[in-house]
């Protein structure tokens, strides 16, 4: 019996940050290695057109994701791992789908109201229709499960949405795709816990490729309430509270039983503690990063043979869709 398709991807909008580990590429591994899954694992290029990149840094973005893709542990011989400019298939879909997405669902997506915020009339196109365009690369695959944090749970319920009003119209072709929903950490920056880590805020931001003493340095001058104990308590205590999430979400050790680890210690002995246990635990990570950005025409090669995998499925299913329209 063949094992259920699931499907995601990662924006190469630039290095990846401890958020996005622990919100996705972590997870997308463990899926990998559950052995559950025939896994898709995308690089979502052109969702990152909405983000505005410049052209030249395009290629090395992608270059350098592939790179944290498999550094981070998937594999090629286990999971498809593909580059989504390179199907067009995806394009085509999202156009068909278009013509019958209710605009006014798509006006009410809050991802779209928070990133357009103050600027809604000069707001890029893209950004209105990124929930068609993710509904396109999940439905292109059969894909039963997409792993998802709860600030993407309004787009995937939209991709049900329209599978079930395309199935009505034309017939049964698309499968409604279920959510495997992620506990996602929301960290913070390190330097001002009122906003979340971001690569915009680099100085507050961990990446996972940062060398130790620049990781040693970051949670150094991270900034903390002028008390001393360590305890968890958003409402008081934000900026400990933020180091305690991060703590447990890369060790795995819960917060209660870090305040009691961790009780009587200075907040510069925590701090360099946590320190300490984020660039171990990214060791393995660097050092063979370090070795793949070194050979880009070995990571090229992974990504034309997860093209080609990939296109080979998307191809035929375009095809069932064009027949259902009356296209072909």
């Amino acid at each position: 019996m063949p094992k259920p398709i699931l499907i995601s991807g990662i924006q190469p909008t630039g290095r990846l940050h401890l958020g996005n580990y622990l919100g996705a590429l972590k997870n997308f591994v463990e899926l990998q290695n559950s052995g559950k899954y025939q896994c898709y694992f995308f690089i979502a290029d052109l969702h990152a057109l909405t983000e505005n990149p410049i052209a030249k840094d395009s290629n090395n973005n992608i270059i350098n994701l592939t790179a944290d893709f498999l550094a981070a542990g998937l594999d090629p011989k286990k999971s498809v791992i593909f580059q989504q400019s390179q199907i067009l298939a995806h394009e085509t879909l999202a156009k068909i789908l278009e013509s019958i997405a209710p605009f006014g669902e798509l006006r009410r997506m809050t991802q779209f109201k928070e990133k357009s915020e103050g600027e809604k009339e000069s707001a890029n196109v893209g950004l209105f229709t990124y929930p068609i365009l993710m509904a396109a690369d999940i439905l292109l695959y059969d894909a039963q499960f997409v792993p998802v944090g709860e600030d993407q749970l309004q787009h995937l319920e939209l991709a049900r949405t329209l599978t079930r009003k395309f199935n009505k119209k034309f017939g049964q072709t698309f499968m409604e795709p279920k959510e495997i929903l992620t506990a996602i950490p929301r960290l913070m920056s390190l330097d001002d816990p009122t906003k979340k880590m971001s690569k915009s805020l680099p100085s507050g931001c961990v990446f996972i490729d940062d060398e130790p003493e620049v990781i040693e340095q970051k949670f150094r001058s991270a900034i903390t309430d002028s008390g001393n104990e360590i305890k968890y308590d958003p409402k008081t205590k934000p900026e400990i509270s933020n180091l305690l999430n991060i703590y447990s979400a890369v060790t795995g050790i819960s917060i209660k039983e870090l305040e009691s680890q961790l009780k009587g210690q200075s907040y510069l002995v925590f701090k360099k503690a946590l320190a300490q246990v984020v660039s171990d635990h990214f060791a393995a990570f660097r050092k063979k990063k370090s070795a793949l950005v070194k050979k880009p025409a070995a990571l090229q090669k992974v990504l034309q043979r997860g093209s080609g995998q990939a296109r080979k499925v998307a191809e035929k299913k375009i095809l069932e869709v064009k027949e259902k329209i009356g296209l072909i």
